[in-house]
């Protein structure tokens, strides 16, 4: 049996399945992941800051315009559509107990139709007014400037920046269904983003699964490992249907 029939059978054997996602799920949606060679984290950028030093609370408020100009150059796709693994996951959600926790920020879970989605790192779809708390969805944003409320407030996006800590709630959420999963599918993440990346810990169920391009810290604990592109993957599982 071949690790895509493992994988299956797996599937098949689970009633409470967690999908654990990171942005290598997302780059078939043409949204770059951040450590790849072609990145954002190796993009060549205009600023003399750092994606990193960017991307945090502090520059965040310090450097708001210039936040800014890169959140929406290199983290919002407007355009971006779900991909076939997207719709897989969410597919599976109709016949079994299916958590995703994810740390993508793109809303493609739930474009794609899954309902039970943690959002660990938040996400662009959500904006708040830093003064009113106003909410504002992605498409009421003027993405030239400083997104600005009606009240005249800063309009921040919901996503978690270095710095900032992960919503207890949503901490809880994840750990639970984490812990009391039979099968956990790591998906498109390197595992080096703590203290999401640590999560994988909480497991105790029969099947851990590593689906990702590359290798990853926790190879070695993993049930099944597959170094491939997520949705040759789900191909090759439909097949097997």
């Amino acid at each position: 049996m071949n690790d895509i029939e493992e994988l299956k059978k797996a599937i098949d054997e689970s009633n409470n399945i967690v999908i654990f996602s990171g942005a290598g799920l997302s780059t078939n949606s043409g949204i770059p992941d951040f450590r790849s060679a072609s990145g954002i984290y190796n993009q060549k950028l205009k600023s003399r800051f750092t994606p990193e030093e960017i991307i945090s609370h502090s520059f965040f408020f310090e450097h708001t315009e210039d936040f800014f100009e890169f959140y929406f150059d290199k983290m919002v796709y407007k355009d971006a559509k779900p991909n076939s693994a997207h719709i897989f996951f969410a597919e599976l959600e109709k016949k079994k107990n299916v958590t995703v926790v994810t740390q993508n920020i793109d809303g493609l879970h739930q474009l794609a139709g899954s309902k039970n989605v943690v959002e660990l790192h938040g996400s662009i779809m959500r904006n708040y007014c830093q003064k009113c708390n106003k909410f504002y969805t992605l498409n009421d944003l003027n993405t030239k400037g400083i997104p600005r409320c009606s009240c005249g407030g800063i309009i921040k996006p919901d996503v978690v920046l270095y710095e900032e800590s992960l919503n207890e709630n949503d901490i809880n959420r994840a750990l639970a269904a984490i812990s009391n999963a039979d099968l956990l599918i790591v998906v498109g993440t390197s595992l080096v983003v703590y203290p999401a990346a640590g999560f994988i810990r909480y497991f105790r169920g029969k099947n851990l699964v590593l689906l990702n391009k590359s290798e990853t810290s926790y190879d070695g604990i993993a049930n099944i490992v597959i170094h491939d592109d997520v949705c040759k993957v789900v191909e090759e599982l439909e097949k097997l249907d």
